[in-house]
């Protein structure tokens, strides 16, 4: 008798756990999320104040246990989030749940690599779920939208970026052979440092051309470099154009905790559960 009434009871916990967690339009997921967003920014706050040397000196030890806990509540919510979702998996290896592994990670590490606890300023990025906490969800769809766009754009960018390399690797094997060792291209690959950084128009200056042919190269490397610098941005603008748009709504899958669902959907378009 109590091993059949044993999941009938757990499964309204893992509903109630995911209500409170994942949704923003009840009371209690309203109040959840406003208080881990305080939670977040206190936490970004006490890694920001932990780098002043002069607070770090007079409260360190205050801010370390702070920092600690933070961690550890932000480490059961990480596993409230795993237990009350159907796929772990999904939510696991999405956007945000990558940035909610990510966020706690570097505190476990700092008991091995002194400093680590510097990168948990990424929990900054677990701010960008106030836009469900407002029910923000017009910036929900543009966020889908541009994501989606970015995602179509993987196949024609990464053509372009092997197109760059390969004239990043020319032009910087022509440098090497042109100015040689004695102008400061004392290798291929810093020529194709010097390559990369006069076609991003960035130019440091730690290294130039002294030769006529050189500074001929790289006036013509700085030309092209300005026709490329927009070519990623035309990609990504021309998927933009093409893509659908429509109202979304904040409610998350219970099942593999995706949002950006449009408003009027009863399936989740990720896994095909009921929402």
């Amino acid at each position: 008798m109590t091993e059949q009434h044993e999941p009938k009871q757990s499964e309204p916990l893992r509903d109630r756990i995911h209500e409170i967690i994942f949704e923003a339009e009840t009371p209690a997921g309203k109040a959840f999320d406003v208080a881990l967003l305080w939670a977040i920014l206190l936490s970004v706050l006490t890694v920001l104040l932990d780098s002043v040397s002069s607070i770090q000196t007079q409260y360190g030890d205050q801010l370390r246990i702070l920092e600690w806990g933070f961690t550890l509540l932000f480490t059961v919510e990480y596993a409230l989030r795993i237990y009350c979702v159907t796929r772990p998996s999904r939510y696991i290896g999405s956007f945000f749940g990558l940035v909610d592994l990510i966020s706690i990670l570097p505190t476990y590490l700092s008991l091995f690599i002194a400093g680590s606890q510097s990168l948990l300023v990424i929990r900054a990025l677990r701010l960008l779920r106030i836009f469900r906490v407002l029910k923000l969800a017009q910036y929900l769809g543009e966020a889908t939208l541009l994501m989606n766009a970015l995602r179509e754009s993987r196949p024609k960018i990464m053509v372009f970026l092997g197109a760059v390399l390969t004239v990043v690797l020319i032009v910087g094997s022509a440098m090497y052979l042109i100015e040689g060792a004695e102008n400061g291209f004392d290798s291929i690959p810093m020529a194709m440092y010097w390559a990369i950084v006069t076609m991003t128009t960035v130019g440091y200056g730690n290294i130039a051309p002294q030769t006529v042919p050189g500074q001929t190269l790289a006036a013509l490397l700085m030309i092209i470099g300005y026709g490329i610098i927009a070519i990623p941005t035309g990609i990504v603008s021309a998927e933009l154009v093409r893509a659908p748009r429509g109202k979304v709504s904040t409610c998350a899958c219970p099942t593999c905790s995706e949002e950006g669902h449009d408003a009027d959907a009863t399936h989740c378009k990720y896994c095909g559960s009921n929402l």
